[in-house]
């Protein structure tokens, strides 16, 4: 197994102020709303195994007006340059509701020394959410349709000089590519093809040499996709005993965490955790004046 490179340092942000307050995603019921008290005690747990598993977490503090900041993946897509520079390109988001929280993150990862920059802001320009975005192979893989555009796709990879390789979504359950695909080292994913229209998901079973594919009612059920990867341990929401018997038998550890007060918002384990250590030149080619691979339409 080779393992990730990446996936040792994540951006959270902490649930004070997390609630279910408005509707952009087909898991979400104002009427059902999570227990503070138990989403925070679910945060602190996670936050325990990264740290535990020899990861490093940064915690961002989250907007009062800002209910669904606590999902930090979707702030911004966090890269370490070939010279070893941190920068992230921060989201801009497709829904209204969420674009406030990049006010505050984008000078928070400006403290902390990252380059900041925009494909779009403030419902102008391109619409991208990071956690549609993931270095695999010889690209950054990207979502898009429900909350990414395709558009965002030329400004990245001219932007960062890397291959970008687009992906169709068109399920609506599944809106980000995080709860469709999940990384496990240089040569296995979890993958759901259901997720992606016919062509971009045979692009995706392409491109990862051994996938593990998950039903679509093993993805929206169980979350399973939205996990982690930490060396050779996954941490996740759930994982059906299938799909443990085989992450075992390539040499996974497996550990379970109870998620569920943040799956009342739709996102679970990767949707909190936002990975902020994938390096150009190690985990992305470098690609001089960028490439932008879509699938057949």
């Amino acid at each position: 197994m080779e393992q990730l490179s990446w996936g040792r340092h994540y951006v959270m942000v902490e649930p004070t102020h997390f609630r279910v307050e408005y509707v952009i995603n087909p898991f979400m019921d104002p009427s059902d709303q999570p227990d503070p008290a138990l989403a925070m005690a679910q945060w602190r747990a996670l936050v325990a195994t990264i740290e535990r598993l020899g990861g490093t977490v940064s915690v961002l503090p989250q907007r009062a007006d800002a209910p669904d900041m606590v999902y930090a993946m979707n702030l911004g897509l966090g890269l370490v340059a070939e010279d070893g520079a941190p920068q992230v390109v921060m989201s801009h988001m497709r829904y209204p509701q969420r674009r406030m929280e990049t006010r505050s993150a984008q000078p928070w990862f400006a403290e902390q020394g990252f380059a900041t920059s925009y494909v779009g802001a403030d419902g102008v320009g391109a619409h991208l959410e990071a956690g549609d975005a993931f270095a695999f192979g010889d690209a950054l893989v990207v979502g898009y349709g429900p909350r990414t555009e395709e558009l965002a796709l030329k400004h990245l990879a001219t932007e960062l000089d890397i291959r970008v390789r687009g992906l169709r979504i068109t399920h609506p359950g599944m809106y980000h590519l995080d709860l469709a695909f999940c990384p496990l080292d240089e040569r296995r994913a979890l993958v759901c093809p259901s997720a992606l229209d016919e062509a971009s998901a045979a692009a995706l079973l392409a491109l990862v040499p051994e996938p593990l594919v998950l039903t679509e009612e093993e993805a929206l059920t169980t979350f399973c996709a939205n996990s982690i990867v930490i060396g050779s341990t996954i941490v996740m929401p759930a994982c059906p005993d299938r799909v443990r018997a085989q992450l075992e038998e390539w040499g996974f550890e497996v550990v379970i965490l109870d998620l569920s007060e943040f799956h009342k918002g739709g996102g679970s384990i990767r949707c909190l955790t936002n990975p902020v250590d994938v390096q150009i030149g190690r985990d992305l080619p470098s690609v001089p004046g960028g490439e932008v691979i879509l699938p057949p339409v």
